[in-house]
């Protein structure tokens, strides 16, 4: 006969035995409305990634038709049908690019934030670059960018998109007070110096023109050296009375078949490049194009 303690004992055993192979056999706890946040946002900064690679082939600059088609083959896939069509009626306040240089590189993402389920808004910057950037490195400007993502039909898309005010990064300013103008440059050229000279025009014959000069201001690279010369940045000043004189061919400059290109004025002058300043191809001339292409002479009209 057993003893009671002993059955007692086998059964209180068994119990816990069986106890311990019913935990193991449960699946663990999950978080799952943390997971899906999570799942979520990152197919968010994905599509906000993939569209931001996208917007330097989207010229604003085309003609109309050439910037519907470009909208639509880069942009398609990554906004809704309602904010595409609004794109396409009124394309004046869309990401994209706007001149040659800088372009838009990428989107950086600042902080996303679940405002409704399945509706995110996204605080970021598009990154510009030139040539000079993407080779070394560093950011030619920034500009801010809201952007509200929606699931649509099980999609994650851009529903609206608003852009701030453009911020220039990692640039320097050359003020002038005499002429009242301001250049920037990129924070390469910290250290450049500033080269005054004199520009000269000849009366055209049998015009009622008569002889003229003006003063040139160069900006020249750090870097530049007798031994190795870099290209300067020149800007020709011009009264408004002998710009109008020379637009009227009453003299020139130089032999070139064209004349200075106008780059900026103010009440009293006008700021223009040489014609062919270039024209020797010394060492960072492709640095300068870029450079001026970013419309980097801004017009001071309180001297």
């Amino acid at each position: 006969m057993k003893k009671p303690w002993l059955v007692a004992l086998f059964l209180l055993l068994s119990i816990s035995l069986l106890g311990c192979i019913n935990s193991r056999n449960e699946a663990p706890v999950k978080d799952e409305p943390q997971q899906t946040d999570e799942a979520d946002k990152e197919a968010v900064v994905s599509l906000v990634e993939s569209f931001g690679s996208k917007l330097q082939n989207v010229s604003l600059q085309a003609p109309q038709d050439i910037l519907n088609n470009s909208i639509q083959e880069n942009y398609s896939d990554h906004v809704s049908a309602a904010l595409l069509a609004q794109w396409l009626s009124d394309p004046q306040n869309i990401p994209g690019r706007t001149v040659s240089s800088p372009w838009p590189d990428r989107i950086e993402i600042l902080t996303i934030d679940k405002l409704l389920e399945n509706v995110y808004q996204v605080q970021g910057e598009i990154i510009e670059i030139t040539s000079m950037e993407n080779v070394s490195g560093g950011v030619a400007a920034k500009r801010p960018i809201s952007l509200v993502v929606k699931k649509i039909d099980n999609r994650w898309l851009i529903d609206e998109a608003t852009l701030g005010e453009y911020e220039k990064t990692d640039s320097i300013i050359y003020k002038n007070t005499e002429y009242g103008f301001s250049f920037s440059l990129p924070k390469s050229w910290q250290g450049h110096s500033i080269i005054t000279e004199t520009w000269e025009g000849f009366a055209v014959e049998g015009s009622q023109g008569d002889d003229q000069s003006g003063p040139q201001i160069s900006i020249r690279h750090p870097q530049w050296t007798s031994e190795n010369q870099r290209q300067d940045i020149p800007i020709m000043i011009f009264t408004l009375a002998q710009w109008d004189s020379l637009q009227r061919e009453q003299f020139h400059i130089g032999a070139a078949p064209m004349g200075p290109g106008e780059i900026g004025r103010n009440t009293r002058y006008v700021f223009a490049l040489p014609a062919r300043y270039n024209y020797a191809f010394p060492s960072g001339y492709e640095e300068v194009e870029n450079i001026l292409k970013s419309d980097p002479l801004q017009p001071i009209e309180d001297q």
